[in-house]
């Protein structure tokens, strides 16, 4: 893959980096990046500094093929799993069933993911199902962190969401016909998978989906 200087989520993949991460080196609030990634206005003073990442970014391209998604870059470091550091790993499909904030006596971590980019996560487990592919796959794991006010929730972010009746899935917010309610979009283009509005009033729990990893 060739970093182009109007693919900001190209180079930021490129580089393993977060929308805050992205942000903090270029000196923005991370609802900019949103906007620069959905096709945003770049301006011209901050040209040079992206300029610079995608040429980076290009050597870095032209020695390796491009990384998958939601792997880690070569430079990031890898994730650990162990019993001391890092946020809990539940062994469970957050869409199979278990709810992660009941935090039931029964279930408890089967170890701990310490992986710096994402420890400020509530907690890791599995994902099932194709609805959010390419950009999340069947049988990965997600690091979620659990949103406490959701009276504001940016569009364009991904976020796993429990109703009220118990229903769960991971999608990314969409604007709506109307203040109550919120728009669930599927990555997957397919035609079995389509945008769903949710009233505001049915959601339950949301946590933001920070990332996902091949499980490992």
């Amino acid at each position: 893959m060739t970093a182009d200087i109007t693919d900001i989520k190209g180079l930021r993949r490129l580089l393993g980096l977060t929308q805050n991460q992205l942000a903090d080196k270029l000196g923005v609030h991370v609802r900019t990046i949103q906007v620069w990634e959905r096709g945003g206005t770049i301006p011209n003073s901050k040209h040079a500094i992206l300029r610079s990442l995608f040429e980076g970014a290009n050597k870095h391209a032209s020695k390796s093929q491009s990384l998958p998604d939601n792997k880690p870059s070569a430079a990031a470091p890898l994730p650990v799993r162990n019993y001391d550091n890092g946020v809990p790993y539940y062994n469970v499909d957050f869409l199979g069933g278990f709810d992660i904030v009941e935090n039931s006596q029964d279930i408890t971590p089967e170890y701990l993911i310490d992986y710096p980019p994402f420890n400020d996560a509530t907690c890791w487990c599995n994902i099932t199902g194709h609805s959010m592919e390419p950009e999340i796959n069947h049988g990965d794991v997600l690091a979620l962190k659990r949103i406490d006010d959701i009276s504001f929730l940016p569009y364009g972010e991904v976020y796993a969401i429990v109703t009220t009746n118990d229903m769960r899935t991971v999608k990314r917010i969409g604007p709506s016909s109307s203040s109550e309610s919120i728009t669930l979009i599927p990555a997957n283009k397919s035609p079995e998978y389509g945008a769903q509005e949710l009233p505001r009033r049915m959601i339950r729990y949301v946590f933001k989906v920070l990332g996902s990893l091949k499980r490992f």
